[in-house]
């Protein structure tokens, strides 16, 4: 298939690799000038997209969104399929759906999760959001990008998914967190508080596959000094999306206001840059302060 990849940073670069080292005809553009082994480069979006089958774009926000596919879709070739990996509010992935289809072309949202590491290693999961002929569509690049692919149902709800889940995975760190730092306060060997957590009704993706305590459990980014894996200024940007989701919907999401205003803090005080899982950290310099 010949597909057009735009945005290739950190996620979006091992992605398009994994594309063309499939066999599939990868053409990229980003604003900085990266090389991406077996994909071409084009200097400009509407020379990237010309002819391509599917469109692929990685981008950092709606409003960029927006911007690139006003871009895109008056170049698009007909019947090509537009498949957005972004993650950004439901309301502009909406509209790219709608700008898409009243230019009779294909669409997904599909925000992903896995982080870098899944990016490079072809395992990412995809929450989809678009009709069903247009995730048939995208499948085989699905296949190669990663290791599931869930149509969620129909335009914004791959959004929709994605921020759900990470607002409970926001919630699910800091209770790991706090666990642990209670657990150090009253004597607990941390293994033996794993132990028992890790194969008990607090059993959690935080706890048992990215426990927040170097030492403890398999390898995760404690134990590399909180080198991140998924940033807490990243983790902060899709708590703000889910804020503003809840509010527009009015739901009631009091724990994630709370992780989002803990993790604002967190970025706030300079720490954007390390690991969410760091938030254990500041337990403990609470403790000391």
């Amino acid at each position: 298939m010949k597909i057009a990849f735009i945005g290739m940073g950190n996620m979006g670069a091992p992605m398009a690799a994994n594309l063309a080292a499939a066999g599939h005809d990868v053409t990229g553009f980003d604003l900085a000038d990266v090389a991406v082994a077996g994909v071409q480069q084009a200097p400009t979006i509407a020379e990237t997209v010309e002819g391509a089958e599917l469109v692929i774009t990685m981008l950092p926000n709606g409003e960029i969104l927006r911007r690139v596919y006003a871009d895109i879709i008056p170049v698009a070739k007909v019947g090509a399929c537009l498949l957005d990996c972004s993650t950004v509010d439901v309301q502009s992935a909406r509209d790219a759906h709608q700008q898409s289809s009243d230019a009779g072309l294909l669409s997904l949202d599909a925000p992903v999760s896995g982080g870098v590491g899944g990016a490079t290693a072809g395992t990412l999961t995809f929450m989809a959001g678009g009709s069903d002929i247009a995730f048939a569509f995208a499948e085989s690049a699905f296949e190669v990008m990663g290791q599931k692919a869930v149509h969620c149902g129909e335009a914004g709800a791959g959004q929709s998914a994605k921020i759900c889940n990470n607002m409970l995975l926001a919630v699910s760190m800091i209770g790991s967190c706090e666990a642990i730092n209670l657990g150090d306060k009253l004597g607990l060997d941390r293994q033996k508080l794993f132990d028992v957590v890790s194969t008990s009704s607090g059993y959690c993706w935080s706890m048992n596959a990215y426990c927040p305590a170097p030492g403890v459990g398999p390898q995760s980014p404690s134990d590399n000094d909180y080198q991140p894996g998924f940033a807490a200024s990243l983790m902060l940007k899709d708590l703000g999306l889910s804020q503003q989701a809840a509010e527009q919907v009015s739901a009631q999401t009091p724990l994630g206001a709370h992780a989002t205003q803990l993790y604002q803090a967190m970025v706030d005080d300079g720490q954007g840059d390390r690991d969410f899982s760091a938030m254990l950290l500041r337990l403990m310099q609470a403790n000391s302060a």
